[in-house]
């Protein structure tokens, strides 16, 4: 599932087991997610993850540990992905009248 506004687009994925914690150090490693919700097969919120830009792996391998933890405890998981979606950027030719077209 997708959901998008004019600053984020907010994506909904199924994992299984160990595939939690693979799942996200990738999207951690991606750099335009902004935050990471994890939830248990009942649909019931068990983690949020804030990302930041330029977060280091030092900070991050701790919140990879707490996921490996919770990653057997659930037969499936759900990972909702909040990206920040890129600025549009408006091209605005100048001309004058006088130039031809």
């Amino acid at each position: 599932m997708t959901v998008t506004n004019d600053q984020t687009t907010t994506t909904t994925d199924r994992v299984r087991g160990q595939a939690l914690v693979a799942k996200v150090k990738e999207l951690i490693h991606e750099g335009n997610v902004r935050r990471i919700v994890v939830k248990d097969d009942r649909g019931h919120t068990v983690m949020e993850i804030p990302v930041t830009a330029g977060v280091v792996a030092a900070i991050l391998a701790p919140v990879v540990t707490a996921v490996a933890a919770i990653a057997v405890l659930a037969k499936e998981w759900s990972i909702e992905v909040e990206r920040v979606n890129p600025p549009i950027v408006a091209v605005h030719e100048d001309r004058t009248p006088d130039e031809g077209n």
